[in-house]
């Protein structure tokens, strides 16, 4: 289940990219073409209102961080200033790092649960209501966006949905660290398509270093082994 919405949650966001980069594109080509002269091909391009690509894309960008921010935690990306949490001994920092993620957690709910009631009390309990036929009673059907003409709470939907998404994820940071001790992390070094083997170059060797410190607690690679033995270890001790 964890794989599929891991899955789920990187197609989202690489189709809301990718959908948003070419609504841009196509705006630009379209605003500068129709400024030639070109006969019957100026008519048709400014017969062509591309007046709500902007409005569009600002909201496929909002989704796109929204959704973004929940993959960061996930994956370790997220800037974070550990330099003296790292410095703390064993229980010390673990509980400094679980204090952390936990107001992450509380954080990312509590946005999550006002984004929900905002999203509702502004227009989605009117459409819901009236398309299951109950009384909307004091509900109001909502305003829409200026171009599209889109009910804002289907743009607003994006806070909540974010928001509880990325408290999942916090959470699943937070139990992964407490049985195991690991915190995500990401190789800003590593760029997809380079083949393994390849020399580094000292900036990339750096950055690695910098996250394995980071996922490490600071401790060196051999005294992280002791503390976390492999499964090959195991065996061995058998």
């Amino acid at each position: 289940m964890a794989k599929i919405i891991d899955r789920l949650e990187e197609i989202i966001i690489g189709s809301l990219m990718a959908v948003a980069t070419i609504i841009v594109f196509v705006s630009v080509v379209h605003r500068y073409t129709s400024g030639f002269e070109i006969p019957v091909v100026q008519d048709w391009l400014l017969s062509k209102d591309m007046g709500w690509s902007q409005e569009l894309a600002i909201i496929l960008f909002v989704w796109m961080a929204k959704f973004g921010a929940a993959y960061g935690v996930r994956t370790g990306i997220h800037v974070g200033v550990d330099l003296l949490i790292n410095r703390l001994k064993d229980k010390r920092r673990a509980a400094m790092i679980l204090l952390g993620l936990s107001c992450g957690v509380l954080f990312t709910l509590v946005i999550g649960v006002f984004g929900a009631t905002f999203v509702w009390e502004n227009g989605m309990a009117y459409v819901t209501l009236n398309a299951l036929g109950m009384d909307v009673g004091d509900h109001f059907e909502g305003p829409t966006t200026p171009d599209l003409e889109w009910p804002t709470w289907m743009v607003y939907s994006a806070v909540p949905l974010g928001s509880f998404l990325m408290c999942f994820r916090f959470v699943q940071v937070m139990v992964k660290f407490a049985h195991t001790g690991e915190l995500p992390s990401h190789d800003h070094g590593h760029v997809e398509g380079l083949d393994e083997g390849e020399v580094l170059v000292v900036g990339e060797a750096i950055e690695i270093a910098e996250q394995r410190e980071h996922a490490h607690g600071g401790l060196s690679e051999k005294e992280w082994e002791k503390g976390h033995p492999t499964v090959d270890d195991k065996k061995e001790e058998k």
